[in-house]
Parts: structure tokens; C-alpha cells; sequence
């Protein structure tokens, strides 16, 4: 049988599965109930991505499903048979839909389904700094149970995300394989349809990333060709219905490997045969052109990005270091070449072996470096990445930093022989790895003894820690002479250009002016560029000619101004990994913030996400922007209109997290006492009329102001 006829068949299979799907749920509900996924603001996302057009009810369904019809031509053409891939994911949209119509939850763990928005963005700063440099699509029964193993661990030491369908789901689960979207690795589900769910991530990742209109469909292919690095392995046998997902995979750009040696021809670069199935993966990426940077480190256990959401619940611990309890830090140290052993690494106190199970205890690391290069500026960006290196680890989990950090390592680690000293290799081996340029040598000292972590502690790290501190408090953005552009998310959104300042840091939360900073010294030609502040144009707006010339160079033409204190005139545009949200609220004359965590409704009647869908792109959006949550208590923030007396509502959670900044700015210029207070939140209102009777109860200072718009 010819491959256009394999996926003809399997088109209209899965049509029909769809088409009968959609008029039982019409003969049950009726055709005005609402049909839709949970918690995105894109409707059916594939559909709307290709269309334009976003769904609602069944009746606007059965309405797609005839035009899906349009695609199904059957000419024997290679455009023709790229639609019917793309009609075939389609049409398993509309069958996956349907599971969650009237509120239905059709996954339970370890099945994933439908990624909502937050999860999308959640994998967008991994996905733009290669940290997930790929995605794999696994589908099928492998011809064993550890080989389907095998293969999943082999992406994920590698820290790609694996995303499996089928068969493979119940082989990995019989030999315990660990899932979930924590460890990257996502069973989404039994039926070949929910494949549809990783095409309803990479377009949305177009659109929200990418600033791809909903409709561009050349744009769409293009930008998932080229951004989205992403390729299937299918497993014999192959059916029709396969296939045709298949056809739609490399519509995308997704090159897909299969061991099915009989079923269906070769086509050069896109449907590649091979019987061996562990060969998989290198067939995999170079097909990609995905290039893996490997750090050997010696340690007992797999060391990978993948690791790096894994939660090691308490049941499963060997033992915890909880600097809530007990005195821990973690501290970097710059000293002389000849005070430094490379490669040094000391355990001073007990080693885990010697603790209880599930007990708590001291810990502490100095890592010490020297390096002609090396300055002590770049000693807190060294530490901030100690939390990604050690939840790399498989079977340690780190959170916090500084003296406030908590490390649990399971019982799965300890037993295949992880201990104190293997901490020192992994901070050794990154630090020397991806701070090469500034660093020549590097030792590792590990205290586990509690009266040396004691003593450390206050007499070294957190005398350390507060002259760093003060040092940061004088920073603003009229002591520097220069600012940093961070580019970075450029790998996803192509226009995108974040100004990073001292009193305003990139919008994801992670880049800081001293990380852009050292980022350019340890990498001149890298994202962050310098950006020189000497033709001030209105310093109250926070525009500068230098800036709006650098945004224009950076996003090749598609900025031409933007100011750094205005959310209302130029804003900085936001790629789509904001840590928060800050959007105009006409009726308070204020402003609200969501952050990405808050699922609940806004006074502006709109979700994170469907704020979201509106802000990123790396397009200019005013009176709405993403920034970061350290950017609320700055005195830059909203500056041109007023300041943060402007802020009215934000999510309970996120007033609590960034309470005593905001409040002690707000009193230094405002003369305001806990001007949180004053603020609503979920609790209070979730709609514009409630919280202003709120804030005219408070005396909100955003009532008496000039009207923004």
C-alpha cells in the first residue's frame, strides 16, 4: 500500500472517531453546552493556532469538524498528505476535548492529558536556555519492557522531556520507572489521540512565545520547524491512524524513527527506518540537529536537567539538611590561586551513612575558586546556580539558597551509594564547566559537623551575605553607567529584548543586573550586551536613545523604542516567561499583578493565562506588561505613572511573598505604613466594584490620581 494511502486511511479513521464523538455529545448535551480544555486561553489550541477561529460550544465543534473535512483532498500530493496530517491532529483535538466535556477529569496520574498554559510557560525558560535542548514523542509497545526503559532514560539523562503514548506507558510502569511532569518524563495517554496534546504544546508555544497569529499557518510551520526541537520514535507494529499523526508530525518539522521495517517507506529525513531500537536516539537527535553538551561527573547517580523538578516526598528520604531548623548555608568564596587545591573536595563532620533514616542535620558548603579573571561580583550568581546544579541530581532535592536552603536525599540515591562527597564533585565539575572563563582552580569543603556549620554560619556566610547586600542596596539605576540587554528567550520569541537595570530585573526573575553583568564578562558575544545610558531622552519615562538603538539592533528591527518606567507609553515587551503580570484596572485608576502560580479570576475578569495570551510574544502591549516579582518594591517600578501607589489587587500569596520590600518602599517614598494593606486581593475582590469599595475604605492613594488612560 502506498504511504499517501496509509495516511488517507488513518485520516479518515480518526475523522470518523470525531465526527462520532461530537454528535453523541450533541444527542446528550445539546449543542450550546460549552466544550473547551481546562485552564488555557487558546480554546482548542491546534484549532485555533491553525484558524484563527477559538470554540465554545459543540454546535461551533461539529461546525471545525466540517472544516477538518476541507483538508481530507486524498490527491496523491505531498501538500495534500501534509493536511491530512494536520486534519488527523485535528480531529484527535476534537476527540480529546470531548473526555473533558461537563467538567470531566479523563487523566489521573500518571497520565497527563492536556498541559494547561502554566505548564506550557513553566517549560519556557528550560526550553530557551537548552536546558530541554529537545522533545521526545515515544509512542507504542517496545519490544521490551527495558528497552522502553532504557530509551526514556537515555533522553532524559540527556535532559530532554519525554513525552510517551501507548503501550510504552505500562511497559515503564512495570520495571517503577519514576514519571511525572517533574522529571520530564509524561505518560499523556493510552489512545493515539492524546499525541495531539505535544502538537497543542509546540503551537502554543508559537503563540505564545513566538508572536504567531492565530492562522498563520506558514508562520505556524515555520516557527515549530525551526524553535521547537521535537521528533517521535513510533514502534512497531505501526497502524494507519499512527501514521497519519505521523504525517502531521513532520508537517511540523518533526522527524519521525520507527523500527516498523515492512508498513511503510523511508522518506529522507523524515520518516526514518531502523531496526535497532537502540539506536534510537543518536538517529533521533542528529535527524533533530540536536547537539548534547555532556558534563561527565562522577557520582553514583544520573546527573540531568530532567531531575530538576523531582520531588523526594518524606516518606522516600534518607536524610534531610533543613536550614529552617538547623544551621546550613552555601557560600562562594574568591581567594588566592595558592590558597586553592584544585579539585579538593573535604567532608568535614559525619558522612550520610552515619545518620538515621529520615533525620534532620547540618550542612554546609564552601566552595572556594580562584581564577586571574575572577572577581567577587560574580560569587552570588555562582551561588544562585548551586540550586539548579544540585536538583540535577537524581534523588536530591534542593530548595532555597543561602543559609535558608533545605537538601533531601531519598532513599534510592543513598542505596546506589550517593554521599556528602558527591555534592563536591557536582559543584566542582559545573563550576569549572560553566564558569571556565573565570575560573582556574576550585575546591569543595563540606561540613556536615553541627558546631562547625554553627560557627561558619555566623561567623562566615552570613557576614558574607550582608556585605553583599549592602553593596546590592546602593545599586540603582542612576549609580551605574551602563544597563545589559538579555536575549536569551529569543530562542523562542525572535523580537524579544529584555533592558535589565539594577532596580529592574529581566521578567523571568532570573537575570539580575549583576547576572547580566557577569553573564557578559564570562561570555562577551553572549545575550547579554552592554547598553549604554549617555542620551537620556525623559528620564522620568526611563527612555534612553542609547536603549531604543540597542532594543532596535537586538530584535532585528522589530523594537524602535521602548521605556524602562512606563507601562503605559513603550513598555518593554514580554516573551512569555514572566514570573508575573501587571495589566491596567480603569476603574480603581490603578493596577492589578497576577503571578504564574495564581489560577483564580482577576477584577479584570480575565485568568493568568488569558492575561498572559494578551502581554507575550515580544510584542509591546501598553497598559499591560511581565516582569518580575522583585520588580513590584522597586522605586522604578510604574514610575512614569505614579509608582507602586498604583498597585491595587495581586494574589494573596504573592502580597505575602513580597510584603516587607513593598512596604518598606512604599513608607521611604510614600510615607505610607503597611501600604499592603491597603491592597485587595482574591479574598477580598474578584470583581471591579468590590474592590473599589474596598480601596475607598482603605484610602487607597490610586483614587486621588491623575486617571491613566
Amino acid at each position: 500500500m502506498l504511504l499517501f494511502d496509509i495516511v488517507f486511511n488513518g485520516n479518515d479513521s480518526m475523522y470518523e472517531e470525531a465526527v462520532k464523538a461530537c454528535d453523541e455529545a450533541i444527542a446528550k448535551f445539546g449543542e450550546d453546552k460549552a466544550v473547551g480544555f481546562p485552564e488555557t486561553a487558546y480554546s482548542l489550541p491546534c484549532y485555533y493556532a491553525e484558524t484563527g477561529e477559538k470554540i465554545s460550544n459543540l454546535k461551533e465543534l461539529k461546525e471545525a469538524l466540517a472544516y477538518i473535512k476541507t483538508l481530507m483532498t486524498r490527491e496523491r500530493r505531498l501538500d495534500s498528505g501534509f493536511k491530512s496530517g494536520v486534519a488527523t491532529a485535528l480531529s484527535a483535538e476534537v476527540i480529546e476535548v470531548l473526555k473533558y466535556i461537563d467538567g470531566a477529569q479523563p487523566y489521573e496520574l500518571p497520565y497527563e492529558g492536556h498541559f494547561n498554559d502554566a505548564k506550557i510557560r513553566e517549560l519556557g525558560v528550560p526550553l530557551v536556555t537548552n536546558d530541554i535542548p529537545g522533545v521526545a514523542v515515544i509512542i507504542g509497545k517496545a519490544p521490551s519492557s527495558q528497552a522502553a526503559v532504557d530509551l526514556v532514560k537515555s533522553y532524559q539523562s540527556q535532559g530532554i522531556f519525554v513525552a510517551m503514548v501507548g503501550e510504552c506507558i505500562k511497559q515503564i510502569k512495570e520495571m517503577d520507572y519514576k514519571t511525572g511532569f517533574g522529571v520530564r518524563v509524561v505518560p499523556m495517554g493510552e489512545d493515539i489521540s492524546s499525541v495531539v496534546h505535544i502538537v497543542s504544546l509546540a503551537l502554543r508555544a508559537a503563540l505564545i512565545f513566538g508572536n504567531v497569529k492565530p492562522g498563520d499557518k506558514e508562520g505556524l510551520q515555520k516557527y515549530t520547524f525551526e524553535r521547537i526541537n521535537a521528533f517521535v520514535n513510533a514502534f512497531q507494529p505501526l497502524d494507519e491512524k499512527t501514521v497519519a499523526c505521523g504525517a502531521g508530525a513532520i508537517y511540523y518539522g518533526f522527524p519521525v524513527v520507527t523500527n516498523d521495517m515492512e508498513y511503510t517507506p523511508s522518506v529522507p529525513k523524515s520518516l526514518i527506518k531502523f531496526e535497532d531500537v537502540t539506536q534510537f536516539n543518536p538517529i533521533s537527535l542528529e535527524a533533530r540537529g540536536i547537539k548534547i553538551k555532556i558534563t561527565n561527573i562522577d557520582i553514583p547517580v544520573a546527573f540531568a536537567t530532567a531531575f530538576e523538578g523531582e520531588i523526594i516526598r518524606r516518606g522516600d528520604m534518607q536524610v534531610e539538611f533543613d536550614g529552617s531548623r538547623v544551621d546550613c548555608f552555601e557560600l562562594v568564596q574568591t581567594r588566592e590561586a595558592s590558597e586553592v587545591e584544585d579539585h579538593k573536595i573535604e567532608v568535614i563532620g559525619p558522612d550520610i551513612d552515619s545518620f538515621e533514616v529520615g533525620s534532620k542535620h547540618s550542612i554546609g558548603y564552601v566552595v572556594e575558586v580562584a581564577g586571574k579573571n575572577m572577581q567577587s561580583d560574580f560569587e552570588p550568581v555562582f551561588e544562585r546556580k548551586f540550586h539548579s546544579y544540585i536538583n540535577c541530581i537524581e534523588g536530591v532535592m534542593h530548595t532555597g539558597q543561602r543559609d535558608m536552603i533545605r537538601v533531601r536525599i531519598s532513599k534510592d540515591a543513598f542505596a546506589a551509594g550517593f554521599r556528602a562527597k558527591d555534592i563536591g564533585e557536582v559543584l566542582y565539575a559545573k563550576i569549572k564547566n560553566d564558569f571556565d572563563a573565570v575560573v582556574d582552580k576550585c575546591q569543595v569543603k563540606i561540613y556536615t559537623d553541627a558546631e562547625e556549620c554553627t560557627k561558619l554560619r555566623h561567623e562566615l556566610a552570613i557576614p558574607s551575605f550582608d556585605k553583599r547586600d549592602d553593596r546590592l542596596s546602593t545599586l540603582t539605576d542612576e549609580s551605574v553607567d551602563v544597563y545589559y540587554s538579555c536575549i536569551l528567550c529569543q530562542a523562542f520569541s525572535p523580537s524579544h529584548v529584555c533592558v535589565v537595570t539594577p532596580e529592574r530585573l529581566g521578567l523571568c526573575g532570573a537575570v539580575s543586573w549583576l547576572d547580566a553583568k557577569a553573564t557578559n564578562e564570562l561570555d562577551p558575544a553572549g545575550p547579554c550586551q552592554v547598553i549604554t545610558k549617555e542620551k537620556p531622552i525623559d528620564e522620568n519615562l526611563g527612555a534612553y536613545e542609547d536603549v531604543n538603538e540597542a532594543v532596535r539592533k537586538f530584535s532585528q528591527g522589530a523594537l524602535e523604542q521602548v521605556t524602562l518606567y512606563s507601562i503605559m507609553q513603550d513598555p518593554m515587551t514580554s516573551c512569555g516567561c514572566f514570573e508575573c503580570i501587571c495589566g491596567i484596572e480603569p476603574f480603581s485608576n490603578g493596577v492589578i499583578i497576577a503571578n504564574r502560580e495564581y489560577a483564580g479570576m482577576t477584577p479584570l475578569g480575565m485568568t493568568f493565562p488569558e492575561l498572559a495570551s494578551m502581554t507575550g510574544g515580544g510584542v509591546q502591549t501598553p497598559g499591560f506588561m511581565g516582569h518580575g516579582k522583585h520588580f513590584i518594591s522597586s522605586k522604578k517600578f510604574m514610575k512614569a505613572e505614579g509608582g507602586i501607589e498604583r498597585i491595587v489587587w495581586m494574589p494573596k500569596e504573592l502580597k505575602e511573598t513580597v510584603a516587607e520590600r513593598l512596604n518598606e518602599t512604599a513608607k521611604e517614598l510614600y510615607g505610607i505604613d503597611n501600604f499592603t494593606d491597603m491592597i485587595g486581593d482574591e479574598t477580598i475582590a474578584e470583581d471591579p466594584e468590590t474592590l473599589v469599595a474596598f480601596l475607598t475604605e482603605k484610602g487607597h492613594p490610586a483614587l486621588g490620581l491623575e486617571p491613566m488612560m
